[in-house]
């Protein structure tokens, strides 16, 4: 069952080291993530489960309590590790997988950043484990993933990592897309109503045109919430970069 969901933006520049000197200008939106994990701490998960993106149309792709990443492609040697009952590994190639072997995949970025996230609120609450979706996963894939996810019984929270488009201005990441704010704006609002329906109806391929980062775990989130009943809140919304930046809480 779930209980709670928190939805946070994955741009490692949410990191101080790695954003150096542009660091206050993410200050807003670090306080509403703080503020969105410290929902999913209060509903008392007996599991929490982070969401996040990678590139392709894969997954999902699973990552035990304990693995490892860091931000060193963005040019800080900076580590993080999910929290877990293992001795934190020395590097990613080190960490065990769910069957106990040796597992060389580090965390994607927007995982490391959930990581980065839940060390910066000294997560101590339930087991901490993840999951990686392709960008270009089909949404009846995120859904189905979704369901999964919940299916296993208990108290489930979901930390959900995925931007909004990056065409929101002439000097974003893909440029100006006058279809980019409508598309954000919809998804603003079906974060802050927990509309479950509205996230799922999602265009994936309008999506992928707009660099949307966020379609497949949004979706994965929908299909997780399916019947939940739950209520949503929107903590924070912006585009700095030309990059569309939600923080929610569904509880």
């Amino acid at each position: 069952m779930l209980v709670a969901a928190a939805v946070c933006p994955c741009p490692p520049l949410l990191v101080p080291p790695v954003a150096a000197g542009a660091a206050p200008e993410l200050d807003a939106a670090r306080t509403a993530c703080a503020d969105a994990v410290g929902v999913l701490a209060a509903a008392r998960p007996d599991r929490l489960v982070v969401v996040g993106p990678y590139p392709g149309d894969g997954g999902p792709e699973r990552y035990p309590a304990g693995s490892v990443g860091d931000f060193r492609g963005f040019g800080v040697d900076v580590r993080v590790r999910f929290p877990g009952d293992r001795e934190a590994a020395p590097d990613a190639s080190d960490v065990p997988d769910a069957s106990g072997a040796r597992d060389a995949r580090p965390l994607p970025a927007s995982l490391a950043v959930a990581a980065w996230l839940l060390d910066r609120a000294t997560w101590s609450g339930a087991p901490v484990e993840a999951v990686a979706v392709g960008e270009r996963l089909a949404p009846s894939r995120c859904a189905d993933t979704g369901r999964e996810l919940v299916g296993r019984g208990g108290r489930v929270a979901l930390l959900v990592m995925g931007d909004g488009s990056a065409c929101r201005t002439l000097k974003a990441p893909g440029y100006l897309d006058e279809r980019a704010a409508p598309f954000d704006a919809r998804v603003g609002r079906a974060l802050g109503r927990a509309d479950t329906g509205a996230l799922a109806a999602l265009d994936e391929h309008l999506a992928h045109e707009l660099k949307v980062a966020g379609r497949a775990p949004w979706q994965v989130l929908a299909g997780a919430a399916e019947g939940a009943g739950l209520a949503g809140r929107l903590l924070h919304e912006d585009a700095p970069y030309g990059v569309g930046y939600y923080v929610a809480t569904w509880s």
